[in-house]
């Protein structure tokens, strides 16, 4: 998890992964391309910002989300039905069955930051 440029100080970019089962990204997809109003709402009013989502054919799950505090924001997802709901519609998708997508989540740690390094890089104003 990192700090995305230009967001709150307290703010982190998380990257993760999951499996889908390669037979069923076809349904994933679909059910992400029409995700449910009333879940839509939940992850809005539970800090997930700038949230999305890649799937390769092979079943490799790809997400980034921005949020504040990425244990929070699952916490507060957790507490909500719709939540149960959705995780009980996509967890016969997944490759991993036993857990629920929320609860499956792989993060993968930042390697590179564009942003970072040319801040970082960049003389102030002034130096020579």
């Amino acid at each position: 998890m990192t700090q995305t440029p230009g967001a709150s100080p307290a703010a982190q970019h998380v990257c993760f992964r999951l499996r889908v089962r390669p037979e069923a990204v076809a349904t994933y997809r679909e059910a992400h391309a029409r995700v449910w109003p009333e879940m839509l709402e939940a992850l809005h009013d539970t800090g997930w910002r700038d949230y999305r989502i890649f799937v390769a054919d092979d079943g490799t799950v790809i997400g980034t989300v921005t949020v504040d505090d990425l244990g929070a924001s699952l916490a507060a997802m957790a507490a909500r039905d719709v939540n149960a709901r959705w995780q009980a519609a996509m967890q016969p998708l997944l490759a991993d069955a036993d857990r629920p997508a929320d609860e499956s989540l792989e993060l993968l740690p930042l390697a590179f930051d564009l942003d970072r390094q040319r801040t970082a890089s960049t003389p102030s104003p002034g130096a020579a």
